[in-house]
């Protein structure tokens, strides 16, 4: 178990001041889970101010007790009532508000009111984009609990390589899966940023269980049944068929996210064939990924190379491809950048992201997934296993 020291605080602190400060906001209230962990170590029940100039104060409602042991920040109190939240901040000093920034992309809307009616006259606005830019970059600390969560993978891929058998249901297997990252440290969950996008750590799904959902991702998945409908189901994985094993490690808060394709036997020609067409964009994205490039141009060399290839129409999706061949990651699972067409933010040092060309059918999913940390003269692999069909 890792605390975040209070260095780390401070500097992720600082950064998102000065963006504050650029755009003219007073500070900002942030309650969303993944936002309090970043910025105060802790998810406690509570609010975090962060003034655009000045110390933050977390005010907890439950549990202050925890919420002083886990964070290292220097103003944690308590705070009974919402309806005293001016009060308090006007004990530090801060306020009266022109502007205060919260995270309306997650916020709902019925709190959202609510703070309206607590902080008038002062203007709402949104500050999420800012809170996910800071984040955006990833720290020595951060990257050093990455390249922890790099070795758990390894063991996790060959795990599944060596208990794979015909017979087996994805349900099984996937609980197997389950069982071991629990006894290894597995948080048990992983957070996702998007509104209404459930996600279980391992998708395992074989042959035709690639049914389109709801999931905002290449391949769907049966799932148990309408009340969670993707991911892996009772089928019995079979020969000859791609078991597609979408995979992340959550470790002290920080994910990757590893996909990697199996078989039992020998793959149709068409899936053999769209797999090395997948490596083969991988390794071009690869090539090019270097910092100052905009990850809109990732995305567009993609594209271009599947449709370069007979198997355009599969490529990120079938019948409905998704918008993006990859995604940043760390605290949540769509994280900043985006690689998608007409995101044009540059790849920076430091930046975190996934890569993940697939290509779908109705009788199975084929593809490659890997992490990348962007150093200064491109990128560095944190998912490390073998890429071509694992055959068994």
């Amino acid at each position: 178990m890792r605390y975040t020291p209070k260095t780390e605080l401070d500097q992720r602190v600082a950064k998102l001041q000065e963006g504050l400060r650029k755009s003219g906001i007073d500070g900002a209230v942030i309650v969303q889970n993944a936002d309090l962990f970043y910025f105060t170590g802790t998810i406690q029940r509570s609010h975090l101010f962060i003034p655009s100039e000045g110390e933050p104060v977390l005010l907890v409602n439950k549990s202050l007790e925890r919420a002083k042991e886990e964070s290292s920040m220097d103003n944690i109190i308590s705070l009974n009532s919402l309806k005293e939240i001016n009060k308090v901040l006007q004990s530090f000093g801060y306020g009266p508000f022109q502007t205060l920034g919260f995270e309306l992309d997650v916020l709902p809307a019925n709190q959202y009111l609510r703070y309206q009616k607590l902080f008038e006259p002062a203007e709402i606005v949104d500050v999420s984009r800012l809170i996910r830019t800071v984040r955006m970059i990833k720290s020595p600390f951060e990257i050093e609990i990455l390249k922890d969560v790099t070795k758990l993978h390894q063991e996790i891929f060959s795990l599944i390589k060596n208990n794979l058998r015909e017979g087996i249901s994805e349900l099984e297997l996937t609980g197997l899966v389950a069982a071991v990252t629990r006894k290894k440290g597995h948080s048990g969950i992983m957070r996702v940023r998007g509104f209404n996008q459930d996600l279980f750590y391992v998708h395992l799904l074989s042959g035709k269980n690639t049914t389109p959902s709801y999931f905002d991702g290449s391949v769907g998945g049966r799932g148990v049944g309408p009340a969670f409908a993707q991911g892996s189901c009772t089928k019995l994985i079979g020969r000859n068929e791609p078991v597609l094993v979408d995979f992340s490690f959550v470790l002290d808060g920080y994910m990757l996210d590893q996909t990697r394709i199996f078989c039992l036997g020998k793959l149709p020609d068409h899936l053999a064939r769209a797999h090395v067409a997948a490596v083969d964009i991988l390794k071009e994205l690869e090539k090019i990924s270097k910092p100052g490039v905009p990850c809109s141009d990732l995305y567009d060399r993609a594209r271009q190379l599947a449709a370069d290839s007979v198997f355009e129409k599969h490529f990120l999706g079938f019948p409905n491809p998704v918008a993006f061949v990859g995604h940043g990651i760390g605290i949540e699972l769509d994280e900043l950048p985006v690689i998608a067409h007409g995101f044009n933010i540059p790849l920076e040092e430091g930046m975190v992201f996934a890569l993940e060309p697939k290509f779908v059918f109705p009788d199975g999913a084929v593809g490659v997934e890997n992490t990348y940390l962007v150093r200064k003269d491109g990128l560095e692999t944190l998912t490390v296993f073998e890429e071509n069909i694992i055959y068994l």
